[in-house]
């Protein structure tokens, strides 16, 4: 066993610029090293990341997490899907990871560490484990916006081959390894020019901050409801589900 590498399914379709690194680094796990070990050989290989991966034991008791990737530049790693997801993010968008992890440390700085993280910090969090990236027409963002489920996945369905989206947070992407139709991501849209992944990271390093984030700037998308994503969602009644596709929040005027 690999630690839960062996059930990723390689061929999904959100884990497209993914697979290449992952695959290689996943068989090397195989093989016996550890996912820090795999991770720092691609590091190493590929576009050099300004952080090394190291045993989780490194981190000594009581020292925040991200205070000590933020003092060290290690970033500590257990064998897991968890772990690893979030390794393949830190080489694919290093500088978003890098800013996400300033933020962090910023605000451990301003206001400590305490067993309820905050409303920034929890915003930094959302986004780090669970977001979404979208690059796509004004048109598809606004009905994923006011959750119009109908026009969003009917009359705009075919918006989508236009449309770019990627899954950020790693925590998001270890529950694809077993995917259920509720999974829902934290969609954060990009404006960037260019979709080549190196252009999004540098867009979102600069465009990132805590005020921004921590008035929530996410649409909610149940990611198995992207077309091509899931072959059960070609059937018009797997969006008619009001427990998964729920309705938008009444305003205070409706």
């Amino acid at each position: 066993m690999a630690h839960g590498l062996e059930a990723i399914d390689w061929h999904a379709p959100w884990l497209t610029g993914w697979s290449a690194a992952g695959q290689e680094a996943a068989q090397q796990v195989v093989a016996g090293a550890s996912v820090a070990q795999a991770l720092n050989v691609l590091n190493m290989c590929g576009p050099q990341v300004p952080r090394t991966f190291v045993p989780q034991a490194e981190l000594a008791p009581g020292v925040a997490y991200e205070q000590f990737i933020f003092d060290t530049h290690r970033v500590p790693t257990r064998d897991g899907l968890h772990d690893f997801f979030n390794g393949l993010a830190w080489l694919h968008f290093p500088r978003t990871k890098l800013r996400l992890n300033a933020l962090q440390a910023a605000q451990i700085l301003q206001t400590g560490i305490s067993p309820v993280r905050g409303p920034a910090r929890d915003a930094l969090t959302v986004f780090d484990e669970n977001a979404a990236l979208l690059q796509a027409p004004d048109a598809l963002w606004q009905a994923l916006v006011d959750k119009d489920w109908a026009l969003l996945f009917g009359e705009l369905r075919p918006l989508w081959q236009s449309a770019q989206l990627i899954i950020f947070g790693h925590a998001l992407q270890e529950k694809l390894v077993q995917p259920r139709k509720a999974m829902t991501a934290h969609v954060y849209r990009v404006q960037a020019q260019s979709r080549k992944w190196a252009d999004v990271d540098a867009w979102l390093a600069d465009s990132l901050n805590v005020r921004m984030l921590a008035h929530k700037p996410f649409a909610h998308l149940p990611v198995l409801g992207v077309p091509q994503w899931w072959a059960d969602n070609e059937v018009p009644d797997f969006y008619r589900d009001s427990t998964v596709f729920r309705a938008p929040r009444p305003t205070r005027d409706g």
